[in-house]
């Protein structure tokens, strides 16, 4: 993989269907996703997205190739997530990428997910300096990552319950707001008083696991003594404590290993206030950090494409025979 190559890259790990072509790891020639709508249900229902991702992906691969100005024979490689995610999501994106591996004669390479998240940075930073570390953020993930160079990964810590993006999703719920709840939540904020509510900092002073279920309670128990708490004021409370624990163990870990850079990832990195504490905090103990666009924060698949280009430079192609995994952790 030393000359320029291109990757397809195909993502359907959760209500996204989207593929990508890109060359060398870091430069997209094309990237499309076609978005799910689930908000009627308040959440993402996996018979739905996986029947969505059915009827969309072959059509969502075509146009990516039309915009790429790519035929199947210019191609190096096909890359797909995995896991984790959806069974049933991830098994429409598996294996139409090994189907067309076998039809047009190309390796295919089995891609996590969560490395994928952190790849996105490179897309729009190539130079990131390494080692790094990445907070990774999303609904189903909250973890802080050690990358010392690619393929080379420490998993530092993660949340032991609920994930950050869930926890914005299950406070939303509980103030009457919309599903995705995020957005919403960070919308509200910019209204409210973030001191209004004092909320707890779960594990603040703990090393680097994240826990967020006790922070949901603890404003569910406060819309209970106090339903007349401006909503404005609960959301920008939470946020505030959230993002508090968040920065903070980013900032202990870049402290505490040789890091070049901080880099945030994940869907919860489009957040305006985790945005904003995190460059500033960067900043404050003289770390290079990077924010990804709001674009690269949701699921793509170029991240999927730029990770297994990487990963077939390093490791080869992975067996047609891998299975989805929709646990997986962040493995090495």
């Amino acid at each position: 993989m030393s000359h320029p190559s291109l990757v397809l890259g195909i993502e359907t790990s959760c209500d996204e269907t989207a593929a990508s072509v890109v060359r060398d790891g870091t430069e997209i020639l094309a990237s499309v996703v076609s978005s799910q709508t689930h908000s009627q249900h308040g959440g993402v229902v996996p018979e739905v997205a996986s029947r969505a991702h059915l009827e969309q992906l072959l059509p969502v691969i075509d146009e990516t190739l039309r915009e790429a100005k790519c035929r199947p024979q210019n191609l190096d490689a096909i890359a797909a997530t995995t896991g984790p995610g959806l069974v049933g999501a991830l098994l429409v994106g598996a294996s139409a990428g090994k189907a067309l591996s076998l039809a047009w004669d190309l390796p295919f390479v089995a891609v996590n997910h969560l490395h994928g998240h952190i790849y996105a940075a490179f897309l729009e930073e190539p130079d990131v300096a390494m080692p790094l570390v990445a907070l990774l953020v999303s609904g189903g993930h909250t973890m802080l990552v050690e990358m010392r160079d690619h393929g080379d990964y420490k998993l530092l810590g993660q949340t032991r319950d609920d994930a950050a993006g869930e926890a914005f999703d299950k406070v939303a719920r509980l103030l009457g707001l919309g599903y995705p709840g995020g957005p919403e939540i960070d919308r509200l904020a910019t209204e409210g008083n973030p001191e209004a509510v004092r909320f707890p900092r779960p594990m603040l002073a703990d090393g680097y696991d994240f826990s967020f279920s006790g922070l949901k309670t603890a404003v569910a128990n406060h819309l209970k003594k106090h339903p007349n708490t401006s909503t404005q004021d609960v959301a920008a409370s939470f946020q505030a404590a959230a993002v508090d624990v968040l920065v903070t163990k980013a900032v202990r870990a870049a402290q505490n290993t040789s890091t070049g850079s901080l880099v945030l990832a994940g869907g919860v990195a489009a957040n305006s206030e985790l945005r904003r504490r995190f460059a500033e905090a960067a900043d404050d103990i003289g770390i290079a950090h990077f924010l990804p666009s709001r674009s690269m924060c949701t699921d793509n698949a170029a991240m999927i494409a730029a990770a297994g280009w990487q990963q077939l430079r390093i490791q080869g192609a992975s067996p047609l025979n891998t299975a989805v995994d929709p646990s997986w952790g962040f493995a090495a």
